[in-house]
Formats: C-alpha cells, structure tokens, sequence
C-alpha cells in the first residue's frame, strides 16, 4: 500500500466532502420522530418518515453519510454471499422469499428515487456474483444459485465471469446496482430537509427515555421529545433487548486505484475464500475505472492491520497489474448471529422505539429496505416481511445458539484474557505507535505522536469494560467485545461506546 492511498482515505468522501457542517442541536425541541444516526439507515428512514408526513429529527454524532456508509464498497445488491441456501434451511423457503423480495425491492426503491430526485450518483447497473476457484465448492454455488433462483431472484450457476482469472464456478444474479452512495445520501438529505426534516451534525445521543412521548437526551445538554424514535447507529448505542450477545462487530479493508476502462470487470464480484476479496468498478471523470478491491476481513482489535492492507494490496496488484492504488480505507460490519438483519422494536416490551442493525456487510440494500419498514411500522401500515426482521424473534434461538455461544466466548476471552497478556514498557513505544502498556502497576493506553509526545488514556472501552487494542494503520483504539472505536486523543469514532477513554497522566 502505497503512502499516497494511506493519506486520501475513502474516495466516497474525498469526492463528496458535503459542504458546511449543519449545526448541532442547541436547545429542547419536540417533534413526530426522532432518528439517530445519518447513514443510510437512518437517512433512509427519515426520508420516508417526512414523505409520510412526519415531523422529523436526525441525530448524528459526527458527519452525516460519513461513518460506516462513507466507507463502503458500494455495491446495491439482493446477492449476500452465500445466504440462501442457508435461509432456505433455518427460515424456509417463505423466509428466503420474503428477504429476497425485501432487498431486490429497496434496489428497485433507490432507482426510482434516483430518477425522481435527478441525482447524480454514477448509478451503473451491473450483475452480481459470488464466485470460488477452489473446484471442491463449486457444489455450494450450484446449492446457492438454486436456492437463490427459488427465492425468486434471477440467478444462475455460471464458470464464465468478467475477472481476470478463472473461476470454478459462480451466482450470478443479473440486474443489480452500484452507485456513489455518499452522493446518493447528500440528495436525499437535501430533499428531506426541503420537505421539513432537520439534520443536527455534531449531537452525540447520551440517553434514551421510552416512555410516552419518549426523550432523548444528548450531548450537546439539549433534549428532543417525539412519539417515536428510530436508533440507526450501526452497532446500537442502547441495549434495552440485549442485542449486543446477538451481534459482533467485524472490518474490512478497502483499496482503491484507476485502470483502463476496457480492463473493466463489468460486474461485482465477491468470494468467501482468501479471507474474503470483493472486486467492482466505479466511472471517473477521465474515462478511466476505479478498481475497488474490499477483503482481509477481522475483528475490531486484534493483529496487525497495516499486514492486512500489505495482502490486499499486494492480491490487487497480482490480479490488477499496473492499477496505482490511489485510496486505502477500511469500513466496520455488524453480523448477526442468526443472519438475518434486525429491524423493528427495540426490545420486547417498546411500543414507540425502533432499532436498524445488523446488516452483515450488506447495508445499502439493507438500509434502504429498513427505511421503507420502520416507515410501515411507525405509520401503522403492514409489511411483508416485518415478521422475518423483527429484533424480539425467538424461534430461531436454537439455531442461532452455536453462533450466539462462539461470539460470547470471545467477548468473554478478551474481557480477561487481555487483562493477562503481558504489557510492554512505555519506552519501547516508537513514534506513530500505540499499546495498553503498565506504568507505575497500572495499565495505560499509551499512543506516542510523530513528535515523540505521550498521550495516556484509560485502557477500559467506556461500553462495557474492555481493554481496547491500537490499529496502527488506522491510528486509533479499538475494542475487540463490540467493536467501538476512539481517536489517539480518546474520542468516539465509532460506537456503541457514547462517551471518550478518559485521559490519564503519564
């Protein structure tokens, strides 16, 4: 990976910086809705909510359309890897209908509102695939198309596909999307915000009342009453349903970099060999291809990221010779452990808050799909496939368990086993460099700048407890339990944590 793609980070972003910061929340208000986090989750559903009629507030803690959606791979698709084979077996092949239904109908939703709005967002429809070249799988892609096809989308086992390297054998799924989804996101929230909705940037949410009206309570000292409230934070930053034992937080790196328009995949591609390679094209202005390679996926926390960034570089420039990665950038996933997204009430007994998580790397789909039903189920009007996302199901608990039990036993391995590992001096921390180190008997989270200045904070993710690891690649701590991140100055970057590593004197 080359110096210049560390330092321009997600091209979704550099290309679409979104202008002036709207301001945060500065005083109460009272409104129909109250939506918390503006990726495209939450945009998306806020947007419906106001179409709807709804008087609606949007609640980001950052920038809007910067987290998790400004550093996908931007792939629009019903193909989720290798999903329906399994689905037809836990959920039956009317659950496998109804989640294909559900994510072709919300690529179907975005190219309408594409047209209608006139964004411009480098729409392309291209075909899916899930691929392997291991000839001893080929088997379960021919499962998968099968399954996929019963569910209703129009897939096939094919061995030809647009990459530059044979393949034992693929789903293709035919009609599918691509797009710049920060662009996508910036219009809509113009639109939501012409149609009444308002956008407060920089609010961090510290508290959540689900009474009647509910209350959130934010980090700006301001507070907004409304009759309902939608958490769209990506990992949820409340728990009242114990949530975080069903999910677990996983990143992917991301690389990027131009080629010659007819060395074009034409297609999106994705494997679940070689830790994961994920391939699409984007146009640029000079004709030529942004190559998107996405893979090297991990747990928040644990080993070496810039080795990782080094293989996914190095397998790009193997397969892509002569493609200068321009761009490196990593972005986080939510899997659930029974696979199936989690969208609807918040917890058994909520009658007027709402969650949307869990969507396992595929959230632009996903996110859409949950706009349009967390809109059904605030307005009163009836979905589908409500029943098949709906956070409170317990019928697939014993299938779920396996998973379930695998997570929480490495939550639990690193809530003590970090506790045990041994700590390094501080002195032997070079510049750029961070680790939990022990000064005077107690542990430190300890980042030495490029200038060779220390700063000390507290080791102890401010979620639930545990010690947080230093991503060098990256320059921040992270949590390997549920994944939340912080800067070198002890700053949320990602949650579910809502509040800094408080800072200590070294």
């Amino acid at each position: 990976m080359t110096e210049n793609a560390q330092v321009k980070g997600s091209y979704w972003l550099q290309t679409a910086p979104g202008g002036a910061p709207r301001p945060p929340l500065d005083a109460d208000r009272e409104t129909d809705v109250v939506v918390i986090g503006a990726g495209i989750a939450g945009l998306s559903a806020a947007w419906e909510l106001t179409r709807a009629g709804r008087r609606v507030a949007v609640l980001e803690a950052g920038r809007l359309a910067a987290g998790v959606t400004g550093h996908t791979s931007a792939k629009l698709t019903a193909l989720h890897t290798l999903v329906y084979d399994k689905l037809r077996r836990t959920r039956g092949p009317e659950g496998a209908r109804l989640y294909a239904r559900s994510q072709s109908e919300a690529i179907e939703h975005a190219a309408g509102i594409v047209a209608d709005l006139g964004i411009d967002c480098d729409w392309e429809t291209r075909d899916a695939y899930t691929y392997v070249r291991d000839p001893g799988r080929a088997d379960e892609l021919r499962a998968e198309a099968a399954a996929a096809a019963d569910a209703g989308l129009p897939a096939s086992f094919v061995t030809e596909t647009g990459l530059p390297f044979p393949v034992a054998g693929a789903v293709r799924v035919t009609d599918q999307a691509q797009f710049h989804p920060r662009k996508y996101l910036l219009a809509l929230a113009e639109d939501l915000e012409a149609g009444g909705g308002q956008i407060f940037e920089s609010t961090p949410v510290h508290g959540l009342d689900g009474g009647t009206p509910c209350r959130v309570s934010t980090g700006t000292g301001a507070t907004v009453t409304a009759r309902d409230v939608v958490v769209a934070t990506h990992y949820p930053v409340f728990d009242r349903a114990l949530l975080f034992a069903r999910l677990s937080p996983r990143r992917e790196l991301v690389v990027a970099g131009s080629i010659e328009a007819d060395r074009d995949v034409d297609g999106m591609y994705i494997t679940p060999e070689e830790n994961t390679r994920s391939v699409r094209t984007a146009p640029l202005d000079d004709g030529r291809r942004l190559l998107i390679v996405t893979g090297e996926h991990f747990t928040p926390g644990t080993g070496d990221t810039r080795e990782r960034f080094e293989r996914l570089s190095a397998w790009a420039g193997e397969h892509f010779p002569g493609a200068g990665l321009t761009h490196a950038w990593a972005t986080q996933d939510i899997d659930p452990s029974d696979t199936v997204p989690m969208v609807g009430p918040l917890h058994p007994g909520a009658q007027h808050t709402y969650v949307a998580t869990g969507f396992g790397g595929w959230g632009l789909s996903g996110g859409i799909m949950a706009g349009r039903l967390l809109t059904a189920l605030i307005t009163g009007e009836e979905c589908a496939w409500a029943g098949l996302y709906d956070p409170r199901r317990m019928r697939t608990a014993v299938r779920e368990a396996p998973a379930l039990l695998k997570a929480q036993a490495e939550v639990a391995g690193h809530f003590v086993g970090d506790r045990l590992r041994p700590a390094p001096p501080v002195d032997a921390l070079p510049p750029g460099e961070g680790a939990v180190v022990k000064v005077d008997g107690d542990r430190l989270a300890v980042y030495r700048d490029e200038a060779g200045t220390l700063h000390a904070l507290s080791p102890r993710c401010t979620h639930l407890g545990c010690l947080v690891a230093f991503n060098a690649a990256e320059r921040a701590w992270e949590c390997p339990c549920h994944g939340s991140r912080f800067d070198t100055d002890g700053k949320v970057i990602e949650g579910p944590a809502t509040k800094p590593l408080e800072r200590r004197d070294i």
